[in-house]
């Protein structure tokens, strides 16, 4: 059984859009690689619209559990994130995810923060929560970024997602100088990711213009 890992995201492209920072892995141990042409995270764009290539580990146990580590270049230098938590599903329809993730920039001073998460998926629908637990200058609980997605499956197997997003919060505002919206739409197929994703920000936070990205990625049992 495949289970669904937050990594951001869950509340990201693949949240977010369907690319960043959410991955999945089968039980026991697993790995993915994946390329876009702009890495978007809730809505921003995290290499100045370049390309970005990223690459996880994951493992997994039947109980549910599950940790990894993500990696990608991101804001000139690299982003590093670790996470663990518990999937399970309720039943054929309904499942939850509930987590821990660590942002590590090890090229940037006093960048790394962490979140607490959660999700809850019924049939198609995804509702997600993402809150705060320690950056630079900020106490826990001082952004919060809610999102829900919705996935749905095509006749010629493709996957058809829509987004919307609220990053909000004193550490939001402390960051980009106001709380935001995101929202996007994206189609999947043959590990091929294609997508339009677009913020309320203004110039200051990140362009509000329309972006499109497209990622392509692999997972890799081990």
């Amino acid at each position: 059984m495949k289970k669904a890992i937050t990594t951001i995201a869950m509340t990201s492209l693949l949240a977010t859009s369907a690319f960043s920072f959410q991955t999945s892995a089968t039980e026991g141990l697993s790995a993915n690689v994946a390329a876009t042409n702009n890495y978007l995270w809730r809505g921003l764009e995290q290499t100045g619209g370049d390309a970005a290539i990223s690459g996880g580990i994951d493992y997994a146990v039947d109980s549910g559990f599950y940790t990894g580590t993500w990696v990608s270049n991101a804001w000139g230098g690299a982003e590093v994130d670790l996470y663990g938590g518990f999937a399970a599903d309720i039943n054929e329809s309904m499942s939850y995810d509930v987590g821990f993730i660590y942002f590590a920039y090890p090229d940037a001073d006093d960048a790394d923060f962490s979140e607490v998460y959660g999700s809850f998926t019924f049939t198609g629908l995804t509702l997600g929560v993402a809150i705060l637990t320690s950056a630079e200058g900020y106490d826990a609980g001082d952004s919060v970024y809610i999102n829900a997605d919705y996935a749905l499956t095509l006749g010629n197997e493709a996957e058809l997602g829509f987004h919307l997003g609220s990053y909000s919060g004193d550490a939001v505002e402390g960051w980009y100088g106001e709380s935001a919206i995101d929202f996007g739409v994206s189609l999947s197929k043959d590990n091929f990711t294609f997508g339009l994703s677009k913020t309320d920000y203004d110039d200051g936070a990140s362009s509000d213009d329309m972006k499109f990205y497209v990622a392509y990625s692999v997972d890799i049992d081990l």
